[in-house]
């Protein structure tokens, strides 16, 4: 199965190209990088707007020799949790997508899709894993192919404060470092 995947939850955008077989084909992406401070959802989607057709396009380049647009089984992009203006603009793509290429539509939660590719790639059955990104903070097990919430928060987010104190501390953030 080869999946065109698109993700733009917050300050960065990307795309990719799947393989079962293969693992990731090509992938592509365009960050955010605000002028001062935090992420701003209105900017960070303008951004994924203007930058979401750059993307696309060089994934395809990329996979030319392997792969055309025709051989694609599915169109997958993350659905949540995120900034409501960045996934707006992603899934608007994604159904385009879909829609051209007469394509199924796959919404995927972004937090499962981490860690399932690290399910993935590391062979790990039944994990209990802690997720920490952003806004989102949650306990989950998987058992019997189910992802099951043994808790969360999507609004203390560990990873926002890891961000804060990093910035307090002059380190920097995922799109700039300041040293």
């Amino acid at each position: 199965m080869l999946v065109l995947g698109i993700e733009g939850t917050a300050w960065n955008l990307s795309v990719a190209l799947f393989s079962e077989e293969e693992g990731v084909v090509c992938e592509a992406e365009s960050p955010y990088e605000p002028r001062a401070g935090g992420i701003h959802p209105r900017e960070a989607a303008q951004h994924h707007a203007a930058e979401i057709k750059n993307v696309v396009a060089e994934v395809l380049r990329c996979a030319r020799s392997k792969f055309s647009l025709s051989d694609v089984d599915a169109v997958a992009f993350s659905q949540g949790p995120g900034m409501g203006p960045c996934l707006r603009v992603v899934a608007t793509a994604a159904r385009t997508l879909s829609l051209a290429l007469k394509k199924p539509l796959v919404g995927v939660n972004h937090c499962v899709a981490h860690i399932e590719i690290g399910r993935w790639a590391c062979g790990v059955e039944d994990p209990v894993v802690l997720y920490v990104s952003g806004a989102n903070s949650q306990v989950l097990a998987y058992r019997l192919k189910r992802y099951r919430v043994l808790g969360e928060t999507l609004d203390i987010g560990i990873g926002n404060a890891l961000d804060k104190l990093a910035r307090s501390m002059g380190i920097g953030t995922p799109w700039r470092s300041e040293n």
